[in-house]
């Protein structure tokens, strides 16, 4: 009897009925222009404010029991960078709805011309696991700004803070309008199956395939945030003290290294190499201690199976005996410490994908100019770093180097800046988001042109002639030259 309860009280599987039938629902609400008021917006965005503000700590405890990350971090990293994102949509929200003036031409005199936002209809959402909450809600504050209903799919790998988020949003938000799916795999697939008005995901470049190919079958738009190898170019003649501590806190201080913008590896001269090692020894003595395995500054693994693959590149022949400092690991706990590596070969298996995690390759070339020819080698990473006081250098970097965004003398803080997009390029990323291009990234910039019933000039109607023919080649292709020329038959058609 008591199986028979238990069959009859268990909670419903989120299968592909379960997905269409949600997509139904949140579209009927789209369709119903609830979410295009300003008003909603508003009223959103403030409950997403009001949802973060009031439930600081139960975040803070979720963030610890998925990762172990440190109270800083989470209150810095993720909770306040949400909040400035909401206060900053609540701030400029009208004046992003405000239709945009655009000049019109010749061809289409008298006319005036807008380009009006709307909102795209129903997206999807589908966050990563190293910045869970931030990572969650962040894209939804553009998509709401927008006018969007949203469907948001937490990562599964941060458990508790996926469970958070589905309590939260429950309770504070619109639930005809913003949506929160819970899952793995099976889950995933049964929302990708389904049409969507913007897919947006945070994650790796393998699951980004998947969710492009699945975008493909609807012609859905997607934003796609990956990650790669992103480089730190280190010169010589620098404070290296200062360039040392801000590599460590891009690196370790960001998650332990599984953030998708840090330091990948490091690039030097061969002279500079020591000195720079020694550097980073120090100073990461000084803030993690002789046993870093034991600081709580620092965030644990986030699952067993990231342990083994980190693991796996760090135990490879071409790697193991390339460590200079650090490889303690500790299986139960899933620490492992701030790893230095010097001289890796570039055909290991820790040169040839993003490490995500707290493992940092040094590697070495004769001159600093020949780092940038290493790094246009491999794939567009989603940042690139640069410490030098070189003036020519900053400019040869910014000049050649492709990657999603790049920070010349730190790490890693071009995300905190609202009005740079961040996003990335080729296989690092596609479309970008934050501040106003969080709003444009969930809207459609609709062309329109007022006309009025005067100045009907008939030389755009039948029948065609060449005294017509001249004159309209020239009104949209030539200056006031050619159509005055075109006016008085000048020219020849």
């Amino acid at each position: 009897m008591a199986v028979e309860v238990e069959k009859q009280t268990a909670k419903p599987a989120f299968d592909e009925e379960a997905a269409s039938a949600l997509e139904k629902e949140l579209r009927a609400t789209f369709a119903s222009a609830k979410t295009r008021s300003y008003q909603w917006r508003e009223s959103q965005l403030k409950s997403l404010l009001k949802l973060i503000t009031s439930n600081e700590l139960a975040i803070v405890d979720a963030l610890r029991s998925d990762l172990s990350k440190p109270e800083l971090e989470s209150q810095v990293y993720e909770i306040s960078m949400l909040k400035g994102s909401c206060k900053l949509a609540l701030k400029a929200l009208r004046n992003w709805m405000k239709p945009e003036k655009a000049k019109t031409s010749l061809t289409t005199f008298p006319s005036s011309a807008e380009i009006v936002s709307e909102p795209l209809g129903v997206i999807l959402i589908i966050s990563a696991w190293n910045y869970p909450f931030l990572l969650s809600l962040d894209p939804v504050v553009g998509a709401i700004a927008a006018g969007n209903a949203v469907v948001l799919k937490p990562s599964e790998l941060a458990p508790a803070t996926s469970s958070l988020l589905a309590k939260l949003v429950g309770e504070y938000m619109d639930s005809s309008s913003i949506r929160v799916v819970e899952g793995a795999v099976a889950e995933t697939s049964a929302l990708l199956d389904q049409k969507w008005d913007k897919i947006c995901y945070t994650g790796n470049g393998r699951v980004g395939r998947i969710v492009m190919a699945s975008a493909a079958k609807h012609l859905t738009p997607v934003l796609l945030e990956l990650g790669g190898k992103s480089p730190v170019v280190v010169d010589s003649g620098i404070n290296l003290q200062v360039a040392t501590r801000r590599i460590i806190v891009g690196k370790w201080g960001c998650n332990n290294g599984q953030a998708c913008i840090s330091p990948d590896y490091i690039v030097t001269t061969k002279d500079f190499a020591p000195k720079l090692v020694d550097s980073l020894k120090r100073e990461l003595e000084n803030f993690y201690g002789k046993n870093p395995l034991e600081s709580k500054d620092l965030s644990r693994i986030v699952n067993s199976n990231h342990f083994a693959r980190l693991t796996k590149l760090l135990d490879e022949d071409k790697v193991s005996g390339k460590i200079v400092l650090g490889g303690e690991r500790d299986k139960t706990n899933l620490r492992i410490a701030p790893t230095i590596l010097l001289d890796v070969s570039r055909d290991s298996l820790i040169m040839n994908e993003e490490i995500f995690g707290p493992l940092l390759p040094i590697l070495t070339v004769d001159r600093v100019e020949e780092s940038f020819d290493l790094i246009n080698s491999g794939t567009k990473p989603l940042a690139a770093y640069l410490f030098t006081n070189n003036k020519k250098l900053k400019e040869h970097f910014v000049r050649t180097v492709s990657a999603g965004g790049l920070v010349v003398n730190d790490t890693t803080i071009h995300l905190a800046v609202p009005s740079l997009p961040f996003g990335g390029v080729g296989e690092s990323g596609m479309g970008a988001y934050h501040g106003k291009f969080s709003f444009d990234a969930f809207s459609h910039k609709k062309a329109v042109v007022y006309r009025g019933f005067a100045g009907d000039a008939s030389v755009r109607y039948p029948p065609y002639t060449k005294g017509k023919l001249r004159l309209l080649k020239a009104l949209i292709g030539g200056g006031i030259l050619s159509i005055i020329r075109a006016v008085f038959g000048w020219s020849k058609a």
